[in-house]
């Protein structure tokens, strides 16, 4: 497949299981850059072996760290996945036939779907799995991400393109790997809160569960999905409330965030 000027930028820490899939989905970069906060096992020499060059960033949170690669990028034009994602065969000769002509054109980013395997197999039905609309395709004169420290978008200015076909997801491979996202997400989010003086609002609580809840399992289908859509949809509901619990506790006892910081740090959840 003939490259094109573009640059793939894969964040990682501690990927060495999946970082060889995700780069080698993406035939036609001509740059493959992974930038690293620290790994410990062997994703670096792995992300090598598969063609990419590695830069080291101590982490900065989600949305700097992906600026960040931005600015480390050869070419202007950048395509963005997470070490657990990768491009199908179809969306890898989808893009290889249309980039050229987007790149050529005053397109400030490309709208991607993503398909996501949860319990070891594709959501069928739950509408955010799959065929959820990304923009991880972007002119880095045109397109900066957001500043927050986790849920990082894309924001832009200019025309869009989009493309039909899927990139994969395996998503969270055990519900353990979720339940230390979880963990992990409400932690980062609950900072931003600190760091804006959001007052807590506890009382809220039992209503973000159930509108949550009924959000994903009823109006994005994934009562369809079986128990899968079940559990995605309790998932989802339980971290909603969760992170508000937990940003209620540092705002109550201050001294929380350094004592959970110092435990997320020790199990590898905090950078």
């Amino acid at each position: 497949m003939p490259q094109l000027p573009l640059t793939l930028v894969v964040m990682t820490h501690n990927e060495a299981a999946v970082i060889g899939r995700c780069l080698d989905s993406v035939p036609f970069a001509a740059e493959k850059l992974v930038v690293d906060c620290g790994s410990t096992d062997a994703t670096l020499e792995v992300a090598r072996a598969h063609g990419a060059r590695v830069v080291h960033q101590d982490w900065l949170g989600f949305g700097p760290q992906r600026n960040f690669g931005t600015t480390q990028a050869s070419h202007p034009w950048i395509l963005v996945l997470d070490a657990d994602e990768f491009l199908s065969p179809e969306l890898a000769g989808e893009l290889a036939q249309r980039l050229p002509q987007v790149m050529a054109s005053e397109a400030a980013v490309g709208i991607l779907r993503r398909r996501t395997l949860y319990m070891g197999a594709p959501m069928r039905w739950y509408r955010p799995m799959v065929g959820e609309k990304l923009a991880r395709l972007y002119h880095r004169d045109r397109a900066r991400w957001r500043d927050v420290r986790v849920h990082e978008s894309l924001t832009w200015d200019g025309p869009q393109a989009s493309f039909k076909a899927p990139f994969e997801h395996e998503n969270n491979p055990t519900l353990v790997h979720k339940g230390l996202k979880v963990l992990r997400y409400a932690e980062l989010k609950a900072r931003d809160w600190q760091q804006k003086g959001r007052k807590p609002r506890m009382w809220d609580c039992a209503l973000v569960f159930v509108t949550t809840f009924f959000k994903d399992y009823v109006l994005r289908l994934a009562m369809f999905d079986g128990w899968r859509g079940f559990a995605v949809s309790q998932t989802n509901a339980s971290y909603a409330v969760y992170k508000r619990m937990r940003y209620y506790e540092m705002c109550r006892n201050p001294a929380s965030v350094a004592m959970a910081g110092d435990v997320l740090i020790r199990h590898g959840l905090d950078r």
